[in-house]
């Protein structure tokens, strides 16, 4: 990351936006965000969105002491996603964007060296959307079917409209999407270790917890074989950086089992692609492509390669 951005960070201001330029941009069936940001095979990759958002400390920080991830891990998950999914799929994109920055307004405090930190710096709300950016490239990529370069920017430039939708400052976003990857690959660089990422894969180190009712050493054998599928698939999705700060163990035989799940899944895409509207999308998106009255399945699906 660079020096500007990082003083941007520590600053700690908010600088929203409070104007939209133009009212009648927003994401459209035609574009590629809206193909796959909705599949639900992006559950697939939950774990490296929420991971990758939280191993930045002051991210981390301002869940830890703004939310209910410690009490409510999974209904704090089914609050924050619909809004961002409406981001895309609503009919009042814009509303819904506002809905999402003003949520954030008072979404402030300090870091473990005293500096401040605010939810609406403009380089630190960008780094929360550059996450679900990620998200839909990596896990199209990986899991639905390759991208070409040309699709990757395109979902890249797509992003930046997505990212005007929410009304903050775009003071030192990425411009292309090359910037993007080395954007990326400097975040990477400073993952921490924060009590918010430490306590959300847990489950990957200690396996999933079991039932009160049922004796330990049972839950133990009936849940070896789960845990070792959520392992391959969930820590396999994460950059090598997470997994070192999260003491997840990898070697060379995990990836290669993770390469041939996300081999079969590729090619199953036809198969998925068989499936109902309604099974194949989130809610937010089925209704969406119900209202255009476009079949999704039939679009965007890539020309076969030689």
């Amino acid at each position: 990351m660079t020096t500007e951005s990082d003083a941007g960070i520590r600053e700690g201001l908010p600088m929203p936006v409070h104007e939209i330029a133009e009212p009648a941009l927003r994401l459209g069936p035609d574009s590629l965000v809206w193909k796959f940001h909705g599949d639900v095979r992006n559950l697939l990759g939950f774990q490296r969105l929420a991971g990758t958002e939280n191993c930045i400390e002051q991210l981390a920080q301002g869940v830890e002491d703004h939310s209910v991830i410690f009490g409510d891990f999974l209904g704090r998950a089914r609050r924050s996603a619909p809004p961002i999914m409406q981001t895309v799929y609503s009919e009042d994109p814009h509303d819904w964007g506002r809905r999402v920055r003003d949520f954030h307004g008072s979404i402030r405090g300090t870091i473990s060296d005293g500096s401040r930190y605010h939810a609406l710096n403009p380089e630190l709300f960008y780094w929360a959307h550059a996450t679900f950016v990620d998200q839909v490239l990596y896990i199209t990529d990986t899991f639905i079917r390759r991208l070409s370069h040309e699709e990757k920017v395109q979902i890249f430039e797509e992003s930046k409209l997505w990212y005007q939708l929410y009304g903050v400052s775009a003071r030192n976003q990425p411009q292309t999407y090359e910037e993007f990857q080395a954007y990326w690959e400097r975040m990477l660089g400073r993952f921490v270790r924060t009590r918010t990422i430490w306590y959300a894969t847990g489950y990957l180190r200690k396996g999933i917890p079991g039932p009160g009712w049922l004796p330990r050493p049972l839950w133990r054998i009936v849940a070896a074989p789960i845990d070792a599928v959520l392992r391959t698939i969930l820590i396999g999705t994460l950059p090598q950086e997470m997994r070192e700060v999260c003491e997840l163990p990898w070697n060379e035989r995990s990836e290669r089992r993770f390469q041939r799940f996300a081999a079969v899944m590729r090619t199953a895409n036809p198969l998925f692609n068989r499936l109902p509207v309604r099974v194949l999308y989130t809610p937010w998106a089925a209704r969406a492509w119900e209202r255009a009255r476009v079949d999704p399945r039939r679009i965007h699906n890539g020309k076969p390669r030689r």
